[in-house]
């Protein structure tokens, strides 16, 4: 109580104003208002900080699982005849410290055939296994046989889940490689080679479990016509600071290299993953709108139920600018403590989501995410205290907005015409 009474006056009223009166039913009814603002702005700011989460949690899961595919930096020896020391460029790119491991590929798409009438377009990359598993995770996806049984030579191929099943193969089925060769559109012809199944992974995103097959180096090299990988994939300590990596080894490896991130690699799914996170932050914000210029109203009704208060105040000193603070003060205290509440209680369930959500599908029996639809069968959150810290700025900003209008005409007030009546 004694800190309460250094507060200025302004500050005081306006703390009074916030809660209930004892005797009038209408101050009651304000206050209550209030509160039904305070809520909405709480409601509003927990499910921003939730929904971003978990759109957060879906994006990290489904970038590392497509991490877990491609590499975090590509490196591409631009003269078209492939990169015949790749050892020396990947002893020399493992000077960064921030490069835990690099792998040679060849890459290449075609046409991959079973039975003579199933027909599924397909990337067939070539790797060596022993080198593959420092830069990618499918030594740990496999599902059926072995990345071992990727021998030179033995023209043996590992497919996808989804593109087996689509080609209706197992281990051990026989698949042709159709590959366009020609100078012209006219001259194409394709050129066919038989793999054999050897294995079946799951890396969890369509994109490579229908469309993609891995041989080995050699026999990659033999598809493409050449006798040198097309360059490397590198994995990083930390896949964030990618772009900066590949700038790094750009400007310090020797040759004629492209060097290219994750980000580049899949420039327009970052793209439209982040204009579609910028545009649920622009329409969750609106519901935050809302229910802060719900304040308005109480502020406007407040105003007009305290208009002997402020004729009062006034003849006893008070300047208009003084008024202005007392309703600002209540408005602002409205935003505050809603805004508190929400980061709370958001907070609160994106930490909890995992338990959360199993809890409502055993509750009412369902569930949101049918292992036999979804890739990712459990929703997934990633809370981000800078989004957090965006949408408590951003909610206390709206509040403040909209005590303006309400105490500006609280300081225009005139006590003469506030007390005729009274």
């Amino acid at each position: 109580m004694g800190l309460l009474k250094k507060l200025p006056f302004e500050w005081l009223v306006g703390l009074r104003y916030t809660r209930a009166g004892k005797r009038s039913g209408r101050n009651s009814f304000i206050s209550f208002i209030s509160a039904t603002s305070m809520a909405g702005i709480g409601l509003g700011v927990a499910a921003l900080i939730v929904v971003l989460s978990v759109y957060n949690g879906f994006q990290k899961e489904v970038t590392e699982r497509m991490l877990s595919v491609l590499g975090h930096v590509e490196i591409y020896d631009i003269s078209g005849l492939g990169m015949a020391d790749w050892h020396a460029t990947a002893k020399q790119a493992s000077v960064n410290p921030e490069v835990r491991g690099a792998a040679p590929f060849v890459e290449t798409q075609g046409m991959l055939v079973h039975g003579g009438d199933i027909l599924r377009p397909a990337v067939v990359r070539g790797i060596l296994p022993g080198e593959e598993t420092k830069v990618s995770d499918i030594g740990r996806q496999m599902k059926e046989g072995s990345l071992d049984s990727l021998q030179p030579g033995s023209f043996n191929i590992i497919l996808g889940i989804e593109l087996a099943r689509q080609l209706e193969v197992k281990i051990g089925d026989k698949v042709a490689i159709a590959l366009a060769e020609g100078s012209s559109f006219t001259s194409v012809a394709p050129t066919l080679r038989t793999f054999t199944v050897s294995g079946i992974f799951e890396a969890g995103h369509n994109e490579f479990d229908s469309g993609l097959g891995y041989v080995h180096l050699e026999d990659g090299e033999q598809l493409v016509h050449l006798n040198a990988p097309f360059g490397l994939r590198l994995r990083l300590q930390d896949l964030q600071k990618a772009p900066e990596v590949a700038f790094e080894l750009k400007q310090t490896m020797p040759g004629k290299l492209l060097v290219r991130d994750w980000t580049k690699l899949n420039t327009t799914w970052f793209a439209a993953v982040t204009t579609q996170k910028h545009m649920m932050f622009v329409i969750l914000t609106l519901i935050i709108a809302v229910a802060a210029f719900n304040l308005v109203a109480t502020l406007v009704m407040t105003v007009t139920d305290k208009q002997a208060d402020i004729a009062i105040l006034r003849t006893l000193g008070a300047s208009p600018r003084s008024i202005m603070k007392i309703f600002m003060v209540q408005g602002a205290l409205v935003g505050v403590l809603g805004t508190a509440l929400g980061v709370v209680g958001g907070v609160t369930l994106a930490l909890n989501v995992d338990v959360i959500v199993p809890a409502i599908e055993h509750l009412f029996g369902v569930k949101f995410l049918a292992k036999d639809i979804y890739f990712i069968s459990a929703v997934p959150s990633d809370l981000r205290w800078h989004d957090v810290t965006i949408i408590g700025i951003t909610s206390m900003a709206l509040a403040f907005v909209a005590t303006l209008y309400p105490s500006w005409s609280a300081a225009r007030v005139r006590p003469a015409d506030a007390l005729r009546y009274e």
